[in-house]
């Protein structure tokens, strides 16, 4: 049998196409449905749209059993080696070729004040599994890189990766003792005669959080690009900086930081792990996914009790 020639370069319907190869393979429309999860009417109407298609028959209905046509064998045959090499393609993406070495990225600030101080734990549970952190605020491209995964900090929203939520955050004043102390700031009330430093990162905008909350406040003289560089701001007496929790939490811990007043907003923004898909069914992917879960949802518990928090 010969193709017209408007036909040699079009598709046929793959989904019947791939019915069409189940079906053969297990020589039974009802095997196939149940293999698939359908119906053995959904093969069979899939695999007449094929045969009307083509313009020939590819079984002989028999009972109980569907038997190859001529034309229907040489298309199995073809189709069988054409989802193999689909199979292998699949196998290469998710294939991981260095086993024993996870490559993260994720934001500078994220991995000096969050990630870095939990990662003995994670050694100390996987000591086979050698770690590099690479600290980048833009998202990687997975095809030019050897990465494994990007923790990143939005909407969780990425061209061609999968995002799965990490945790959320919560945003409050802090400052130093000493400058709270010089310029008498200990409630959000406080703020109209404090300098402000302030973030270029939009979720972290003081006037969006001042408006949230209800309060007025000092000039915002002093910006930075980026979390780190605002955190060190207030640790160098220069400000009140607007921080995340998840940065400024040890600081307020140990006295280096003070909070001001007890409220806080939730950002629009949270953290997700992202990589493409097929990257997650990697077993070191899989164990620091299960692993950092578990340090994420124990640090919810740090939270203040006395906080007020207000959604954005």
């Amino acid at each position: 049998m010969s193709l017209p020639n408007e036909l040699r370069h079009r598709m046929p319907p793959l989904q019947g196409l791939y019915y069409f190869y189940q079906a053969a393979h297990y020589g039974s429309f009802k095997a196939a449905a149940e293999h698939l999860h359908v119906t053995a009417a959904a093969i069979s109407q899939q695999i007449r749209l094929l045969e009307d298609w083509l313009g020939t028959a590819l079984f002989y209905r028999q009972h109980r059993r569907v038997v190859l046509t001529p034309e229907g064998q040489t298309l199995f045959e073809h189709s069988q080696e054409g989802f193999k090499h689909i199979q292998n393609g699949v196998w290469l993406i998710n294939n991981d070729p260095e086993p024993q070495r996870l490559s993260l990225s994720t934001l500078p600030s994220f991995s000096v004040h969050w990630l870095v101080p939990r990662m003995t734990a994670f050694r100390s549970e996987h000591p086979d599994i050698s770690v590099l952190v690479e600290s980048k605020n833009e998202l990687v491209d997975f095809e030019q890189s050897s990465l494994d995964l990007c923790i990143r900090y939005g909407e969780g929203r990425y061209p061609n990766l999968t995002s799965q939520w990490l945790m959320d955050d919560l945003l409050y004043p802090v400052c130093h003792p000493i400058y709270q102390k010089e310029h008498q700031i200990f409630a959000v009330e406080d703020l109209q005669g404090a300098h402000l430093i302030g973030d270029l990162l939009p979720d972290m905008d003081w006037e969006r959080w001042m408006s949230i909350v209800g309060v007025q406040g000092g000039s915002t003289s002093l910006v930075y690009d980026g979390a780190s560089y605002v955190l060190e701001g207030a640790l160098s007496v220069q400000g009140v900086a607007l921080a995340r929790h998840s940065l400024a939490h040890r600081f307020v811990e140990d006295g280096t930081l003070v909070r001001i007043g007890n409220i806080a907003v939730r950002p629009n923004y949270s953290y997700f792990l992202c990589a493409p898909e097929g990257y997650f069914k990697r077993e070191k992917v899989r164990l620091f996914s299960d692993w950092i879960r578990r340090q994420a949802a124990a640090f919810q518990h740090t939270r203040p009790a006395d906080l007020v928090i207000k959604e954005a």
